[in-house]
């Protein structure tokens, strides 16, 4: 019997620890907050300077063509990592189906470059 509490002790101690650390990420915004605001306290700033513009405002398209291609390349990270580890076990079609990914991405690329979405003027 007291092998099989020792063999669920480290999950108890991990539900346990995972509550006291839920309880205080509840509880911390209370105890920190701000409790006698003032406009100085809670104005925005941005690096040290007030806000130059409303926050709603409306973005470049660019930023968000910048931030796909972001994800499209971080992705492409992501794939390529696992595939280099199994490389010897994937054979010749984990080969070309990575090259034909790599394909597809590099014709991506080159179509946001020549579109100049990358073009900051």
């Amino acid at each position: 019997m007291t092998d099989l509490l020792s063999e669920y002790l480290p999950i108890v101690v991990f539900i346990g620890l995972a509550g006291v650390i839920g309880l205080a990420l509840l509880v911390a915004p209370f105890i920190v907050s701000i409790k006698n605001p003032d406009p100085e306290k809670v104005s925005a700033f941005e690096c040290g300077f007030d806000a130059f513009d409303d926050a709603r405002m409306k973005f470049d398209v660019r930023f968000y063509l910048v931030s796909i291609l972001f994800i499209i390349f971080d992705l492409e990270v992501a794939f390529l990592f696992p595939w280099a580890v199994a490389f010897h076990d994937v054979g010749w079609f984990g080969f070309w189906s990575m090259i034909a990914f790599l394909g597809v991405l590099t014709v991506g690329f080159v179509y946001e470059w020549r579109k100049g979405a990358l073009e900051w003027d």
